[in-house]
């Protein structure tokens, strides 16, 4: 080696690359500021792009993210802590973890190469607390639950970034505890007049056009566009006899709070442009003050739930 030649430090050498740590508080930010994201799924990239915004305000290319069968396997493991019953098909929680790996892995192949279809939901009516009547209640087959599972996973994050504050139902992080926290806030605050609604047979009413109109809004990937409509026209089973809904989404699929919460979003908009506040669970809502003005996209799918407007 001649005098004067640069010599390398190969201790230097064998050491990892740092990770500055302005980098980590970066990732633990966004982390922090969406917190319902899965990991697995929405990486930091992913989640800069849902905090700043994607061209058009539509998502492409998610369907690779459903099929993966490391978010099948996540999903899994939700459905299967949940327990649940079987749907129509008879295969039950414990059917499918005894091949569990394979079953998976079946589940993957058939959402990469196009031929899965969802198995009829199988209906049961179930008692209505406090009343007389009947809830319906349907029971996708386990492996739908888990395919539904994986989608939410997946688009959820992008809906419920521009959910109102106003929503407590069927969402991360938030429960009826909550809802009512913030009822008796508002009439601490001096809200006095209260409309206590339920909107009647709300999830056996949404129209699947409007919803899916709605949906395209923000996701235009096709394989998944297809899957949720696919969720929709799914049919049912019924005492031994098979029907297609021509609309409504599931009172039991783990994809439709979701997808209802989703279809009153404008009502949420709505009353808020209005300057009126309101409490909403689900498809129970209590507007503060009875003289809200209700513009013509809340009044029409107020109505469409059988619910009229005050």
């Amino acid at each position: 080696m001649q005098e004067g030649e640069y010599v390398k430090d190969r201790k230097a050498e064998t050491q990892p690359a740092a990770v500055p740590e302005t980098a980590k508080q970066a990732g633990e930010t966004l982390r922090a500021m969406c917190p319902w994201a899965e990991p697995s799924i929405w990486t930091e990239r992913m989640l800069t792009a849902l905090i700043n915004g994607v061209k058009g305000g539509v998502w492409f290319s998610l369907i690779d993210k459903v099929q993966r069968p490391s978010t099948l396997e996540k999903a899994w493991q939700g459905v299967k802590s949940k327990k649940g019953s079987a749907g129509a098909d008879c295969q039950s929680i414990q059917m499918f973890e005894v091949e569990e790996e394979r079953n998976i892995e079946f589940l993957s192949e058939q959402l990469r190469t196009g031929t899965y279809q969802p198995h009829p939901i199988k209906r049961v009516w179930i008692d209505k607390p406090g009343s007389r009547e009947k809830r319906p209640l349907g029971i996708p087959a386990v492996r739908d639950r888990i395919v539904q599972t994986a989608i939410r996973m997946v688009i959820e994050p992008i809906f419920e970034r521009e959910f109102s504050p106003r929503s407590y139902g069927f969402r991360p992080g938030r429960g009826c505890q909550d809802a009512l926290r913030q009822v008796d806030r508002l009439l601490k605050e001096g809200y006095v007049w209260v409309v206590d609604a339920d909107l009647k047979g709300y999830f056996d009413s949404i129209p699947h056009d409007r919803l899916m109109e709605d949906v395209c809004q923000r996701i235009a990937d096709g394989p998944v566009l297809n899957l949720i409509e696919g969720y929709l026209k799914q049919d049912v089973l019924e005492e031994m006899k098979y029907w297609t809904p021509e609309k409504g989404v599931p009172q039991g699929a783990v994809i439709s709070p979701l997808l209802s919460n989703l279809y009153l979003h404008p009502v949420d908009v709505a009353v808020a442009d209005a300057g009126y506040e309101m409490v909403r669970y689900a498809d129970d809502c209590a507007p503060g003050n009875v003289r809200a003005r209700w513009g013509e996209a809340p009044r029409s799918r107020l109505a469409e739930a059988g619910c009229k407007p005050p």
